[in-house]
């Protein structure tokens, strides 16, 4: 894709709303005639604002239909006025019926061009994915998945990814740390209330006390990783030690493997187009990766301070500390 993300997200929520099924609304929902959005469209994606929609719609369905979805739920969602003409577009697509789509989706049956998951927890599951000019693929449940441009390097930076591997395994390091003192307090003093009105991310909440400095750190990783793969957010659960614990240590090891698998793809430039956002929001992966360490070193330090407050005698949490024991 030739655009920058600001932009590519305004054609592509013109192109996929709900409401723009005809190249006339795509047009009026971007402030364009008809000609200068369907050439700007063409010219920037390779792929014309009717083509893509039809496609992305087709991937959505695909996807639906392997996860229980009627072929006529399908069909109706995806646009079509009829059963008969949805299934004769997904065959030409597909190469086999909708009915036949949850039997054969998921037994291997992948886009050529697509990376292959690693295992259960890689990212953006593909095997709904149709040949695309531009990477644009829809990611569900509701998000868009764009493949960086250009030859991916799949040679090992190793200065960069040794940095990387260290920074993410202290920050799993520290937060197991940090759970395993927090157990030395009781109920109550995890739950105070120690800095009123405190908020990291407004987003996430006031974290004015340990459980929920701690619970927000294990729920960032839980989040972030439900959009690369697809799945629906976990809800907010209980941020008490014991199952927070346990949480964190399921999350854990889906995280590094992860960021491993981008690392292995070279994908650190994909974007996933969160259409959930209002306005939906791009994000590209390597800087999901670098926000959520970001704001794990902030939640942990905070969480050292609150604990220092109660009478703990908590480390520094430093990176040469943790890497001379380790080794």
């Amino acid at each position: 894709m030739t655009f920058g993300r600001d932009r590519l997200r305004e054609l592509l929520d013109a192109v996929l709303d709900e409401n723009n099924a005809t190249l006339e609304r795509m047009a009026q929902h971007a402030y364009a005639s008809q000609w200068h959005f369907s050439r700007t469209f063409a010219v920037g994606t390779g792929e014309s604002p009717v083509a893509l929609r039809r496609r992305v719609m087709l991937e959505r369905a695909a996807w639906q239909l392997r996860h229980g979805s009627s072929v006529t739920d399908a069909a109706f969602a995806a646009g079509y006025d009829s059963v008969e003409g949805f299934a004769r577009a997904f065959v030409r697509a597909y190469g086999y019926p909708p009915s036949e789509a949850a039997r054969v989706l998921g037994t291997g049956r992948r886009d050529p061009g697509a990376p292959a998951p690693v295992d259960h927890w890689a990212p953006a599951p593909v095997d709904h994915w149709l040949p695309a000019p531009n990477g644009v693929h829809f990611h569900p449940p509701t998000n868009l998945w764009v493949e960086e441009d250009g030859e991916r390097s799949t040679a090992p930076d190793y200065p960069a990814a040794e940095v990387l591997a260290q920074m993410v395994q202290h920050d799993l390091a520290d937060t197991r740390y940090l759970l395993e003192r927090a157990t030395e307090l009781d109920d109550d003093e995890r739950d105070r209330i120690r800095f009123p009105g405190l908020v990291v991310l407004e987003w996430d909440g006031p974290e004015e006390s340990v459980s929920r400095v701690l619970g927000n750190l294990v729920r960032a990783k839980e989040m972030w990783l439900a959009s690369m793969a697809g799945a629906d957010h976990p809800e907010d659960s209980d941020n008490g030690i014991d199952s927070l614990t346990v949480r964190f240590e399921d999350v854990a090891p889906r995280w590094v493997e992860t960021i491993r698998d981008i690392h292995r793809r070279g994908a650190w430039g994909d974007v996933l187009i969160d259409a959930l956002c209002d306005p939906p929001e791009s994000f590209v992966l390597g800087g999901v990766v670098a926000h959520v360490l970001t704001f794990a070193a902030h939640r942990r330090q905070l969480a050292r301070h609150m604990m220092r407050a109660v009478g703990l005698d908590v480390d520094h949490g430093d990176p040469l500390d943790w890497n001379r024991s380790s080794s």
